[in-house]
């Protein structure tokens, strides 16, 4: 259940860091010598056997396909968070109230993983996975494997639909309140968190399972490929193209170009576990951006990423970089649908001196 609008996708259902401090050991050596008494001699002790050292178990290919599969998303999101949080203004009719954290089962994936979530700690029980840095959630202290318990007094489903009914309960409560009561589970005791609304853009973030250099958008979700995530070589960059595709969602593009059905099924196969690659096929009846609506689409982007405090100066070399490597003539690549590279850098470099200029001055960053 993705509470902070990362929405839930099949894309979860395919699918943190830990510092360890070692503290030094004291050995004490004796310093002072003594001479042995002739007539004292020292007793023989049998110490006991060594234990046997604990076998270290190997993850299952499932769990290790899983994790690396969470640990993409966990990226994704967190590079997402930002840019969500702190751009309700610039996404018009698109910002909505949220709570701010993303909660799963063991059951939020397909059958063939059900036994590895549960490896990995998950249960019938929804699991706070994700907390969005800057929101309410996060303010009040919510925590990555909190358990949902009761919200506004009302016991959490769980079970196979728990996210499901979870969504239908919380759905009527977001209007018209500035915080949810929510109990949550912890260190075996509960505790009650007054959870304030945060006004975000309700943008679903989506990863797509294919190694295509690609991004889509279908008016209310994004979605980055594995391939795309990789190609990106830094959150900088990859802050570029999940803002590229939110500024195409708040400036309706998709809807514009009568696209918006096309985008949406392939969304749908590309957050599938095993997507369909025969429909990766050419274009897949995508509609290339004509370049104007293309550059529209990132001057806006520019300044979401810059009010995200992400970087803008590397915008070009992003854009040109990517052409270079997957021309228009990659017919699944990123830039035949996006063929208007040269008109885009133009564009691209006067909207990022606009941008330097008014943080400089220290001014609205609103394009």
């Amino acid at each position: 259940m993705r509470l902070m609008n990362l929405t839930r996708g099949a894309g979860w259902q395919g699918v943190k860091r830990y510092t360890a401090l070692a503290l030094p050991v004291l050995l004490l050596a004796a310093c002072a010598t003594q001479e042995p008494s002739s007539t004292s001699t020292t007793p023989s002790v049998k110490l006991p056997p060594a234990p046997p050292k604990p076998v270290a178990l190997t993850p299952s290919p499932k769990q290790t396909e899983l994790k690396t599969l969470i640990g993409m998303q966990d990226r994704l999101y967190d590079v997402a968070a930002p840019l969500l949080v702190n751009n309700a203004v610039l996404c018009r009719n698109n910002a909505r109230n949220l709570l701010g954290f993303t909660a799963k089962t063991k059951y939020s994936y397909t059958a063939e993983f059900i036994e590895a979530a549960s490896a990995l700690g998950l249960s019938d029980q929804l699991q706070v996975t994700g907390v969005l840095t800057g929101s309410g959630a996060a303010k009040v202290g919510l925590q990555r494997g909190d358990l949902l318990v009761a919200i506004q007094d009302k016991p959490v489903p769980a079970g196979a639909d728990a996210e499901r009914q979870t969504a239908l309960m919380l759905g009527p409560l977001v209007n018209g309140r500035n915080s949810i009561k929510v109990t949550i589970a912890r260190n075996g005791g509960n505790q009650i968190l007054n959870i304030p609304l945060t006004r975000a853009c309700a943008f679903g973030i989506e990863l797509g399972n294919t190694e295509n250099v690609v991004s889509y958008a279908d008016g209310r979700r994004v979605l980055i490929s594995s391939g795309m995530m990789k190609f990106t070589k830094s959150d900088d960059e990859l802050a570029l193209v999940i803002a590229k595709e939110m500024a195409h969602n708040t400036l309706t593009h998709p809807a514009r170009q009568r696209n918006t059905a096309t985008m949406t099924g392939v969304i749908d196969n590309l957050i599938r576990l095993r997507p369909d690659t025969a429909a990766l096929n050419g274009m897949a009846g995508v509609k290339p951006y004509p370049q104007q609506l293309d550059a529209a689409a990132d001057k806006l982007s520019l300044y979401m990423v810059a009010r995200a405090g992400y970087k803008v100066d590397g915008a070009a070399a992003l854009w040109q970089r990517l052409a270079t490597s997957y021309p228009a003539s990659v017919l699944n690549g990123y830039t035949a649908i996006h063929p208007g590279t040269d008109y885009r850098l133009s564009a691209i470099q006067q909207a990022v001196s606009d941008i330097q200029a008014k943080q400089a001055a220290d001014t609205a960053l609103l394009p």
